[in-house]
C-alpha cells in the first residue's frame, strides 16, 4: 500500500476585494503518496497554482485543511515547511547575489549547519551542472540555466516534497528533457514531486498520477494508463481536450 504524505480535504479558496469576489478552487479532495510525481493539469485560470501555492503553505485555504502527519500543516508550519522545496513559476532569484550566495542564503534561512550546508552547496551546483557559475550572478544565466538552479536552490535543505511550477515552460526540447532527467531522479530517491504543467506529453511521461482540475474543481485524478484506457484515447492530451470539451463518450 502506498504511504500517504498528504491530504487535502474540502479545500476551497476565494480571492475577494471590496468590488469582486471569485472562487479559485472548490472542494477539493485528494491524498498525495510518497515517492510519486503527481502533475496537476488545467487550463489558465483553472486552480492549478493556487493548489500548488496552498500546499506549498503560501496562502491558507478559505476552507477545507490540509493534513500532514494526520495532523492540519498550521499546527506546525515551521516543520511543514522544512520538507517542501519550492520551485516557483516565475523567477525569483536575488540579482545581487552569486549562486552560490543565493545558496548559502536559502540554507541559512531553513537553519542548516554550515558544515553541511557546504556540503550539500557542492553537491548540488555538481548535479546539477552548475560549478562554473558558482560565482555568476543570476542575470549571466541562460534560461535553461537558471531553471536549473532555481530546482537546485528548492533542493539545498533536502526536502522530501519538491513543488514544481511550469519549471519548462518557454524552454527549448533539449533543456525540457534535461530537467525530465532530473525529476525522473527525483522519483528515484523517495522524493514526492508535484508538477504543475501545461505541456500533456511532459506529464504523460513522468507522471504517477495527473489530476485534472477546471474551473476550480478536480475533474478526475488516475494513472495516464488508466485514463488512456478508460476514454480510449491515443495520449493524455487527446484525453484532456476530451474532458473538458464533454464529448461523448466513445
Amino acid at each position: 500500500m502506498n504511504q500517504i504524505l498528504l491530504k487535502a480535504r474540502n479545500l476551497s479558496k476565494v480571492y475577494s476585494n471590496k468590488k469582486t469576489s471569485k472562487k479559485a478552487l472548490s472542494g477539493v479532495n485528494f491524498e498525495l503518496f510518497h515517492g510519486e510525481v503527481f502533475s496537476l493539469l488545467g487550463v489558465n485560470g483553472a486552480g492549478k497554482t493556487t493548489l500548488s501555492s496552498l500546499l506549498a503553505s503560501l496562502h491558507p485555504s478559505t476552507e477545507g485543511e490540509i493534513l500532514w502527519q494526520n495532523r492540519s500543516i498550521y499546527d506546525d508550519l515551521p516543520a511543514y515547511r522544512k520538507i517542501i522545496g519550492l520551485c516557483p513559476q516565475y523567477q525569483n532569484l536575488d540579482p545581487l547575489l552569486t549562486l552560490e550566495q543565493n545558496l548559502v542564503f536559502q540554507g541559512r534561512y531553513y537553519g542548516m549547519a554550515k558544515n553541511r550546508l557546504k556540503e550539500r552547496i557542492e553537491y548540488l551546483l555538481s548535479r546539477f551542472e552548475l560549478e562554473e557559475y558558482a560565482k555568476c550572478k543570476a542575470d549571466e544565466l541562460s534560461g535553461g540555466y537558471k531553471q536549473r538552479f532555481l530546482i537546485a536552490r528548492a533542493l539545498v535543505h533536502e526536502p522530501t516534497l519538491v513543488i514544481l511550477d511550469e519549471p519548462t515552460v518557454g524552454l527549448d526540447p533539449q533543456v525540457r528533457h534535461k530537467l525530465w532527467d532530473y525529476i525522473r531522479n527525483f522519483k528515484k530517491e523517495g522524493i514526492t514531486v508535484i508538477l504543475t504543467t501545461h505541456y500533456l506529453d511532459e506529464a504523460e511521461k513522468l507522471s504517477n498520477r495527473v489530476c485534472v482540475i477546471d474551473k476550480g474543481k478536480i475533474i478526475t485524478i488516475d494513472t495516464p494508463e488508466n485514463l488512456k484506457k478508460e476514454w480510449k484515447k491515443g495520449n493524455l492530451e487527446e484525453v484532456f481536450l476530451h474532458l473538458l470539451k464533454g464529448e461523448d463518450e466513445v
